[in-house]
């Protein structure tokens, strides 16, 4: 499991390195194979090679006449991009991702147990404060299909 809050600065290449704690597990888990796509609250999700074929294996089955089951299909799996961990425990965000989330140089680094959220550092101080200000909204509605989906 992934958990805890991890400040970072990408290097020149757009590569970020994955903080030493987490390292011993990716590799054993998968290699050192991840897998970064698109999230819609405009960070990336990053999930060793196995968890994202799982959610890919449950995205593909979803009904392709459902609006919003197409366009979550659309989203995650058309901007998947597989990376690599290197020997220096770096990896690269592909720029299209990068600049879809608006990261430039630091980032936080979020374990949210299978998988990672990658975040512009700016955006993720912003949104945190927004989320603890507000008050609790109803559940978005979702189509009965989602209910065993857990991205």
């Amino acid at each position: 499991m992934f958990r805890g809050v991890n400040p970072l600065n990408l290097d020149a290449k757009g590569r970020m390195a994955i903080p030493s704690r987490y390292r011993e597990r990716i590799q054993e888990a998968c290699d050192g194979q991840l897998v970064v796509t698109i999230d819609r609250d405009r960070c990336l999700l990053l999930y060793p090679l196995p968890e994202w074929e799982e959610i890919e294996r449950k995205l593909v089955r979803l009904p392709s006449l459902n609006k919003q089951a197409r366009r979550l299909q659309r989203l995650l799996i058309g901007h998947a991009t597989e990376t690599d961990m290197d020997k220096a425990g770096r990896i690269l965000l592909p720029p299209p991702l990068r600049e879809y989330a608006t990261i430039d140089k630091k980032v936080v680094l979020i374990g949210q147990g299978n998988k990672f959220e990658v975040w512009d550092e700016e955006l993720w101080n912003a949104r945190r404060i927004e989320w603890l200000e507000e008050e609790d909204d109803e559940a978005l509605e979702l189509p009965e299909e989602f209910g065993s989906l857990s991205l």
